[in-house]
């Protein structure tokens, strides 16, 4: 790089929420410099110690910096370490550790504060490089507000944020008014198996149109797109009736929104399925009953693997008695819920849901125990994953061995998660990363048909 080149890059400050939520954000820079506070890394070393998801995190963060700074001398360290990112690859950009050079009466925040001391910091920075922007990275709100308060350039950390609005994520499904067929000018119908396809030239219309979304309009055609070509689609004709009166452990679908995410959850082929939409839209209640009906009946996965990331489990867990099982228990209890409503029509239900859960292999499962596995023919159902960052996802999803399905439910409305939001969280990065995935599927379930009353709730309060 040049030194007019070097001119135009910025310096970023990361904070300690940065690299919990990415352990691996100090790579994702280019070329510009990044400075690691000698306060963060003091963050991260009281947080690295234990089993919980965040103190994993901190390791796999401490050990991507002492990779790139391991061979550096002192000097080196301060003014900034070449980052190489691959044995082939130039190193671009540069890693530092920053530690303030000015005696405490010159700072201009109280030093008692971790915050303040990362401000002050910037602040010092910004006398040392002049015109160099030196910006705060930081996913905590109110640090970025007192960073701007006083004068310095903040800014969230928006590398897996893949989106502007979590409206343009795909829904999995198009729709239309009237006939879909009445925009087709041309069509090839081939019969295959017992399975009408439908060969439709690709328009500019459906260009960003990817396999395993389905096809709906007012005429009552459905059909699902099981091949992508650059110049054409093939479309599965699937029947309406059929969808809507198929039963999954007793279970039928209330609208044709539940039918499609029931068809993803039973295709074999279709190894992660990916469900979103408001409380009480059926998420929960659709997966259970196909992972039962998987495991019970067709006996296609040897077990059911459950857990959820709520706010608080990690630190909770320890404090709770018995076994991991019971003390999941409590966090797992929608899981409990959605048996009953399955069973709710048996002549006793609490009889049901227990005879169900001694016989069907059903597992919880902490997160933090989850880390270091891998589950063969199982089928992982993540519940409220909208509260998961991407890395912590990622790590989920790379447990799944082979023969094994993975069912993400969230809500994007109701995250609970500190530092998080629906653009960074980690639901809405997999439904993007993973849409033309053969093998994966997404399902945006409409409407609410818990009750009138939860309808009612999710619209006007």
């Amino acid at each position: 790089m040049t030194r007019e080149d070097r001119s135009q890059t910025k310096m970023y400050v990361v904070d300690t929420n940065v690299l919990i939520h990415d352990p691996s954000a100090v790579l994702n820079f280019e070329e510009h410099d990044v400075v690691i506070p000698m306060t963060v890394l003091e963050e991260l070393d009281q947080l690295k110690n234990g089993k919980q998801s965040v103190a994993a995190d901190c390791r796999q963060a401490i050990r991507t910096i002492d990779r790139i700074l391991e061979s550096a001398d002192p000097s080196a360290i301060e003014t900034g370490v070449p980052i190489t990112r691959g044995e082939k690859s130039a190193p671009l950009g540069t890693l530092a550790i920053g530690m303030a050079r000015s005696s405490a009466s010159e700072h201009q925040l109280p030093e008692h504060l971790n915050d303040n001391r990362i401000i002050n910091l910037l602040a010092e920075l910004q006398k040392r490089h002049g015109d160099k922007p030196i910006i705060l990275v930081s996913k905590d709100i109110n640090m970025r507000l007192k960073a701007r308060g006083f004068g310095l350039e903040a800014e969230d950390y928006h590398t897996d944020q893949l989106v502007d609005d979590v409206r343009y994520l795909p829904s999995g499904y198009h729709e239309f008014e009237g006939s879909f067929w009445d925009r087709i000018e041309k069509v090839e119908t081939v019969q295959r198996a017992g399975i009408t396809e439908h060969l439709v030239p690709r328009s500019e219309e459906m260009e960003d149109y990817q396999i395993n979304e389905f096809i709906l309009d007012q005429q009552g055609f459905i059909g699902r797109i099981t091949e992508t070509e650059p110049e054409r689609l093939v479309i599965e004709d699937l029947y309406r009736d059929d969808l809507m009166h198929q039963q999954v452990w007793g279970l039928t679908p209330r609208d044709i929104y539940q039918a499609l995410a029931l068809n993803l959850l039973m295709d074999p082929d279709v190894h992660l399925v990916n469900l979103t939409g408001s409380a009480g839209s059926g998420k929960t209640i659709l997966a259970l009953a196909a992972a039962i009906e998987l495991t019970v009946a067709s006996k296609d996965y040897k077990r059911i693997i459950t857990t959820r990331s709520t706010q608080g489990l990690d630190e909770d867990i320890g404090f709770l008695p018995g076994t991991e099982a019971e003390k999941m228990e409590p966090w797992l209890g929608a899981i409990v819920d959605n048996l009953e409503a399955l069973h709710e029509d048996d002549e006793n239900m609490h009889s049901s849901v227990d005879y169900i859960l001694s016989k069907v292999p059903m597992q919880f499962k902490s997160l933090n125990y989850i880390r270091g596995r891998s589950f063969q023919h199982s089928l992982i159902i993540i519940d409220e994953s909208q509260n998961l960052t991407p890395h912590q996802l990622k790590t989920i999803i790379t447990r799944a061995g082979t023969g094994s399905k993975v069912v993400c439910l969230g809500n994007l409305s109701q995250i609970d998660t500190a530092y998080l939001n629906s653009l960074s969280s980690g639901l809405t990065y997999m439904t993007e990363r993973f849409k033309g995935f053969k093998h994966g599927g997404h399902i945006h379930l409409q409407g609410v048909p818990r009750s009138p009353l939860a309808e009612y709730a999710e619209e006007n309060l």
